[in-house]
């Protein structure tokens, strides 16, 4: 069975059951010496892309935004049983041209990392795609805040809702969890350095 740590911030890392390691916008934490497979990146800045951090296999793969938007579509990609679609992601602080959003498929999971964005369109096709989790961020300032958030959540119709990303200062604020939590449908609170079962 496949297992995700959350790092804080916007950070995680995907282990597969057989072995297959995954970290999503490195940054926060310090659990990056068991070598990627792959690596993805929803944007530039700073609190998503330390790549340097993480160990890597030497035929590790590298998605950044930039790969993602080659060809300004939203690509997919197919990599050691894990496949990855691209989606949008956008704001006032991040434009839809430099950022994405990932969904992955491990093991027959569907898990959404929303990256950095506020409500998006393509966001009310995701029901019929029957996601087991979904990252959103929250924090109010950089991203759309918790009550946006939960909205989100009821519209795309995950079985797991999940606050990330929920301080515009600190790796993770657990009052802006909660306050999703209260009126989000499905919500599941997971703390940086919490480690659940897919």
């Amino acid at each position: 069975m496949a297992k995700l740590l959350y790092m804080g911030r916007n950070s995680f890392r995907i282990i597969g059951a057989r072995g297959t390691v995954v970290y999503v916008d490195p940054f926060a934490g310090d659990d990056y010496d068991i070598p990627a497979d792959l690596i993805l990146v929803t944007h530039q800045h700073h609190d998503h892309n330390m790549i340097e951090k993480v160990a890597k296999k030497n035929e590790c793969l590298i998605i950044q935004n930039y790969e993602a938007l080659e060809g300004g579509t939203h690509n997919n990609f197919d990599y050691k049983s894990i496949y990855v679609q691209a989606v949008e992601a956008n704001n006032k602080n991040h434009p839809r041209t430099e950022c994405v959003g990932f969904i992955v498929t491990i093991e027959g999971i569907d898990i959404y990392f929303a990256g950095d964005t506020d409500e998006t369109e393509e966001m009310k096709t995701f029901p019929e795609k029957h996601l087991e989790y979904a990252f959103l961020p929250c924090d109010g300032y950089y991203n759309m805040d918790y009550k946006e958030a939960a909205h989100c959540a009821k519209i795309i119709g995950a079985k797991h809702n999940i606050p990330v990303h929920s301080s515009p200062e600190k790796d993770y604020s657990l009052k802006n969890a909660l306050a999703f939590a209260a009126i989000a449908p499905d919500a599941m609170i997971i703390k940086p350095g919490d480690e659940i079962e897919l």
